[in-house]
């Protein structure tokens, strides 16, 4: 076993052990020893993860990266279904474990300082650790198993971790609200893994697209079974067009021809199951239609929020959508169902955000908005410009959030912006980290100079994925090129608004708590000051190898591009107005926020103050949550009220509540015959008599 499987077995495995140890152990180790424990196995995990994913940036890797899978254990084995434990390590996993174990670690070292007073903090670090062990099984899983077992692993620790402050009933509520709603992903997605089940069923001896029998070009990936849920497998099969023989069905199909009966029309298999995957993706990434849990979780500590919904939960299902490449390069509905989707989210998310006043939802809804460019950079076949604005996302969204915890701290836990104001005399450090996160989240930078680009780190990756989806020419594309515009002028407003109504101007607090307002102890610049590195420096570093000369180099077999997919290189091909327009938008985003909240901030106030018809729509996040309560809770409140009804009333009335009614009746009625008296049993007798004579006289007479 070579030192790239044993680093990455330790990568994966250490934060479960720490959790555990920190979880079960805290009567022994004390808060500080499961505070500690759990740092520094996650730093080590980091410094490992570290390694691995420069030595694949910087290494020299001839005909690009590949991959390779270290087994575990057999998991599942029923008859010719295999589903193995092991750790795929490729290209994508391996930035995905930089990513997870980078931030997770240096979240770990914020909280020491952030949770200093809590008296369950041993608690919430093992939570942190064992979050982290299950984001590291979803992004090396092998297959799709297994790769549901992280995600529902990362759905169960954001649940206790959103409602770490159990005894506050919004933090249950939130808990609740995001645990159920991403059920509802959840459930498309098991669907989804259950279509590939019932259409991965490959006959040995068929033959493939290169003319060889099943078993053998199967056998060069190492794979014997041929019911599988293994990726290689899947997306070897997918990208040969083999036979393959749903369940049920009794002649091969090649994969990309087989069909489904749905509300009697014939549709592509590959759709679906494409949809149904991205339904998962949706609840986990909070895009529209199951986005209304991410803003409610800010409930949860600081820590959580820079964690969970900034750098790692939420972009797993960018992650899953980048990984099924193979698949979505195959279908044209479900690929531009993803574009439409991540347009929209980025537009809404944007509108959402101007009217938001608490510090931590503003910065929720920009983390919305930019999993939407994500997800229609990946509709688009940009699927490394995907990754890369997830990479430098992970930077500037961590800075931000764990900024804004600073404020929280230093204000006493004040998180209203409008109860802020004038902190950046008294909190200078805090105030250059969060407007280094400012800068990086607009997208800062001098653009279309060939050989002179500069900026920071989402100025590379959100021009890539702009400038990508013009490119693409597609009517969906163009749609999303147009939102992603607007939406960046929108992101520019109120991230400059959130600047400006923190750290300028007087101060609307009250004296007591911006006498005493403060930095960060060390514990939490640290992580702040290594975030912004990342935030100035990691879009022009890893640009090229992600998405310029050297990606296909860098990426090699992890991200697939069908031979039509060119976006990536036609971007560069794109006019001069269209590479400008997102520095007009930053720009544009700028200038108005100095207008209303620097030159005229009495503007804004007033205009909240009397409300409208927009301002209501905005700042009650288009109603989303007022509509789904009246649908869903309501609606379901209702039907199971009058279900209750036709159940007591009906069905038990009817049935065994009236067969007893009838019983119990009769009964009280014979009961009446028993009155005590001698000569009343006896005419009772007497009759009978009478009776039993007349019946065997009038029988015997016939």
């Amino acid at each position: 076993m070579d030192f790239q499987q044993t680093a990455a077995i330790f990568i994966v495995l250490a934060p479960g052990i720490a959790a555990a140890i920190a979880g079960l152990g805290q009567r022994f180790l004390g808060d500080k020893g499961s505070m500690g424990i759990t740092t520094l196995i996650l730093v080590a995990a980091a410094a490992l993860a570290g390694t691995l994913f420069f030595g694949q940036v910087f290494g020299h890797h001839e005909g690009g990266n590949g991959s390779h899978t270290v087994a575990l254990a057999r998991w599942i084995d029923v008859g010719t279904f295999v589903a193995n434990w092991a750790i795929r390590l490729d290209t994508l996993s391996i930035t995905m474990m930089f990513v997870v174990t980078g931030v997770s670690s240096l979240v770990h070292i914020y909280s020491i300082g952030y949770m200093a007073d809590d008296p369950h903090r041993a608690r919430f670090f093992a939570y942190l650790s064992l979050f982290t062990f299950a984001m590291l099984m979803l992004v090396t899983a092998d297959n799709f198993i297994q790769l549901f077992f992280g995600w529902e692993g990362v759905g169960l620790a954001s649940y206790l971790l959103i409602g770490f402050w159990y005894k506050k009933p919004s933090a249950n509520d939130a808990a609740i609200k995001a645990f159920v709603v991403n059920r509802v992903g959840d459930f498309g997605f098991a669907l989804g893994i259950m279509a590939l089940v019932f259409v991965i069923q490959v006959p040995a001896a068929s033959l493939g697209a290169d003319g060889q029998p099943v078993a053998a070009y199967l056998a060069q990936v190492g794979v014997e079974q041929f019911s599988s849920v293994g990726f290689d497998t899947v997306f070897h099969i997918i990208a040969n067009n083999t036979p393959v023989q749903p369940i049920g069905q009794a002649v091969a199909t090649p994969i990309q021809q087989v069909t489904f009966d749905f509300l009697g029309q014939h549709v592509w298999a590959l759709e679906i199951i494409g949809v149904l995957l991205f339904i998962g993706a949706m609840g986990k990434s909070a895009q529209f239609f199951l986005h209304t849990w991410l803003p409610d979780a800010m409930e949860g500590p600081t820590p959580v929020s820079a964690l969970i919904h900034a750098a790692t939960m939420v972009t797993a299902g960018v992650f899953l959508v980048c990984r099924c490449s193979y698949l979505y390069e195959h279908t044209v509905v479900a690929a531009n169902i993803i574009t439409v989707i991540g347009a929209t989210t980025a537009f809404f998310a944007a509108t959402v955000g101007l009217a938001q006043n608490d510090i931590k939802r503003v910065v929720a809804y920009s983390t919305c908005s930019q999993l939407g460019y994500m997800f229609f950079a990946a509709g688009v076949g940009a699927y490394q410009a995907a990754m890369f604005h997830l990479f430098t996302h992970a930077f500037f969204k961590a800075l931000l959030f764990l900024s804004a915890g600073a404020v929280i701290h230093g204000m006493h836990h004040e998180q209203d912006m409008r109860n802020m104001g004038g902190l950046r005399k008294k909190m200078p450090l805090t105030w250059a980290m969060m407007l280094i996160g400012t800068l990086a989240l607009t997208g800062v930078g001098v653009p279309g100079i060939e050989g002179l680009n500069f900026g920071f780190a989402g100025f590379y990756s959100k021009d890539a994925i702009i400038e990508s989806s013009f490119a693409s020419h597609d009517a969906y594309a163009q749609f999303a090129f147009w939102l992603s515009i607007i939406a960046a002028f929108l992101t520019s407003f109120y991230s400059w608004r959130l600047m400006f109504m923190t750290f300028e101007g007087k101060t609307r607090a009250d004296h007591h708590t911006y006498d005493h307002a403060h930095d960060a102890p060390a514990s939490m610049s640290i992580p702040l000051i290594l975030l912004a590195l990342g935030a100035v420096f990691a879009g022009g570093v890893f640009y090229d190898a992600f998405v310029d000369h050297h990606q296909a180099d860098y990426w090699g077999t992890a991200i697939f591009t069908g031979a039509e997919n060119h976006v990536l290189h036609d971007r560069h091909e794109v006019p001069t107005w269209v590479k400008l327009a997102p520095a007009f938008a930053w720009i544009g985003g700028l200038f108005f926020a100095v207008i209303f909240y620097l030159l005229a901030p009495s503007v804004p106030r007033k205009m909240a103050r009397n409300g409208g018809p927009m301002h209501s729509f905005l700042s009650h996040k288009w109603y989303f949550d007022e509509i789904y309560n009246f649908v869903f809770v309501k609606g379901t409140a209702l039907l199971g009220d009058v279900l209750w009804k036709t159940d007591k009333k009906v069905i038990d009335g009817i049935g065994p509540d009236g067969v007893t009614g009838v019983a119990k009746a009769g009964a009280g009625g014979l009961s009446r015959l028993h009155t005590g008296y001698l000569f009343h049993y006896a005419l009772v007798v007497l009759l009978a008599a009478v009776v039993f004579s007349a019946v065997v006289l009038f029988g015997q007479g016939r």
